[in-house]
Order: C-alpha cells, then structure tokens, then sequence
C-alpha cells in the first residue's frame, strides 16, 4: 500500500480529520474546505481557491490527481477547471482546490465541507526523442472526430 505523508498547516483545524474513502471501493478519498476564516462564497462563474490545510508528501513514481466530487458538480454545478488537477511527489505546500461554479447560483463553501477527491496514481517519466519519421497507424494524422461519432 502506498503512504502519503500529511502534515497540518499552520492554522489548520485539525478535528476535520484527513481525507477518506467513503466506501471500501473508492478510487478517491474526500478532501475537505479548511476555512478557520469562514465560509467563501464563489458567484456563479467564478472561482476560489480552497485551502485544504494539509502540506503532503507523495513517493516518487506516484502523483495526486484531485478531481470534482460528482454530486457537487450536478447538484451545484461546482467543478475543478484544471480537472484531474496533479500534484506532484516534490510539491510541499499547502494543498488547495480551484473550484469553479458554472452553476446559475451564488454558492457558499463551508468548512468541513467535501470539495473533492484525490486519486493517488502511478507516474512514468518518459524520454523525448526526436525522430525523422514515425510509425504508420490506421488513424494517421487524423485530429479531433476523425474515428467516427459514438
């Protein structure tokens, strides 16, 4: 099983406790709003950065993806505009969540609230090359559409 570290921010409300899976066959563990300031309200389509008030460490070979929380994109219309957002094994700081509303009403974050999800997931580093010719495939050059509707 692989071990994130996690440390409070200064400031932080610790009593939140650290994120969780919810069910024992969740891919994402539910990150919470840690708001000692109060609530932050985002206006329909604004955005806010949330502090989760936890600093991680990730093992290298693995990143976090934070992904939207379902219920509060369809509910709310709450989303992530960098959706998976990554963080990476060397980042130190304190973890926050970009939310977006691209909801028809004014919506308020409150702390303690679930704001997202974190996926921990593998990380392969590749080696660029350039090359004076490519493989052929069946799709070829073809962008945006080119396999068909559906």
């Amino acid at each position: 099983m692989t071990v994130i570290r996690l440390v409070w921010a200064e400031g932080a409300d610790p009593s939140l406790g650290l994120p969780a899976y919810e069910t024992p066959g969740a891919a994402g563990a539910d990150l919470r709003a840690n708001l000692r300031g109060g609530p932050v309200q985002i206006a329909s389509g604004a955005r806010a950065l949330i502090s989760t008030g936890l600093h991680m460490e990730i093992p290298l070979g693995f990143e976090v993806q934070v992904r939207p929380r379902s219920g509060l994109a369809l509910k709310h219309g709450i989303t992530l505009p960098n959706s998976p957002g990554t963080i990476d094994s060397d980042y130190r700081g304190v973890v926050g969540v970009i939310l977006l509303n691209a909801g028809e009403q004014a919506f308020e974050v409150t702390h303690g609230m679930r704001i997202a999800q974190m996926v921990v997931a593998p990380v392969t580093q590749a080696r660029f090359e350039v090359s004076d010719v490519l493989s052929a495939t069946a799709r070829g050059q073809g962008g945006f559409g080119s396999t068909g509707v559906g």
